[in-house]
């Protein structure tokens, strides 16, 4: 099926939206019994680890670990957010640099200004939005962010969003002092979905959705580690404890040209698969074999790939060995765990 459809559903008690563009699983959202990032707790400090320069918190939900701490002491009360999902018997990522985020707006506190989504490059709607911007939030303490989604939306849409983002971040910063507390949850599946998902789409949420529109087949190849690449190359997605290998095979093609063209699919499709699956960490490229002279080019067609991505993804760069390194956020837990 053509265009965009946003199927919000459930999978057994868990809370599930499946992006499908073109007819193909392009983001996955599954909710999960840990804190979700964007969760901001009144956290006591509890100890320091000495040569990483973090400290470790208490929190409801269990430890937290928050780096770069600078004049903490033990028993102090401040406020954090979560930033990502923790290895399993790790501590919960913290930041003590709070976002209030919506579909049109983000609140920075501690960080002032009016700030307008570049990708908006429109002069006029640019001045549109910020006139919105100086009217509800010019006189705030606090820092704002117009995202990409108000490039098209009503007027009103946006100044309410403002508002409430202003409000809710007024609730939170008001109470730094008590005892360890969860302050605010992060948004599950479907609010993330109506929050990042901004682009035309049909919506469904019909119950049974997923399997009906063919979502659930679609979820199930994310469970197999083959990833066709066209004309026969495929690549093997598969995380292992430490890290994640890619390996790129270039099937019957036997070319000249078939280890560049596989790899360059590749870097097309590699931001999808992690992203649907779910995974982030240390990740390692065994690319099909290639010509050194081509390692330019397909470094910049990864690059712009990722560029794309929402999730965090630092190209590393070359081993000795020839592969490829990039380290990604673990901004979702990976989806076999979630499913299997």
């Amino acid at each position: 099926m053509k265009g965009r459809q946003i199927i919000l559903d459930h999978i057994g008690e868990r809370e599930v939206a499946a992006l499908m563009v073109d007819g193909q699983l392009d983001d996955l959202l599954i909710d999960t019994d840990a804190p979700r990032p964007g969760t901001v707790y009144r956290a006591i400090a509890d100890r320091p680890v000495k040569g990483q320069g973090g400290l470790f918190l208490k929190t409801p939900d269990g430890p937290a670990f928050l780096r770069q701490v600078k004049g903490l002491a033990p028993g102090q009360a401040l406020l954090v957010q979560v930033t990502g999902y923790a290895e399993p018997g790790k501590a919960i990522p913290v930041t003590q640099k709070l976002l209030f985020k919506s579909r049109y707006a983000i609140i920075t506190p501690g960080a002032p200004g009016l700030n307008i989504s570049r990708s908006i490059r429109d002069d006029d709607v640019r001045d549109s939005l910020m006139a919105i911007a100086h009217d509800v939030a010019g006189e705030a303490n606090m820092g704002l962010i117009l995202r990409s989604a108000c490039e098209d939306a009503d007027a009103e849409d946006i100044a309410e969003d403002i508002q409430a983002m202003l409000d809710l971040a007024h609730s939170v910063t008001e109470a730094p002092e008590g005892a360890a507390e969860k302050l605010i949850d992060g948004d599950g599946p479907h609010v993330s979905a109506w929050r990042d998902w901004s682009e035309a789409a049909e919506v469904n949420t019909e119950p049974g959705c997923l399997d009906a529109l063919g979502a659930l087949d679609a979820i199930d190849c994310v469970l197999q580690p083959e990833v066709p690449l066209g004309s026969g190359a495929n690549m093997y997605v598969e995380p292992t404890r430490a890290l994640v290998a890619v390996d790129v095979n270039t099937g019957r093609d036997t070319s000249p040209a078939a280890g560049l063209k596989a790899n360059m699919a590749l870097a097309q499709s590699l931001p999808r698969a992690l992203r649907v699956r779910g995974l982030g960490g240390q990740i390692v490229l065994d690319l099909a074999p290639m010509p050194k002279k081509d390692r330019r080019v397909f470094e910049s067609a990864l690059r712009a790939a990722f560029r794309r991505d929402a999730i965090d993804t630092n190209l590393v760069g070359w081993t000795s060995l020839g592969h490829f390194e990039l380290q990604r956020k673990n901004a979702r837990i990976a989806t076999y765990t979630l499913l299997k």
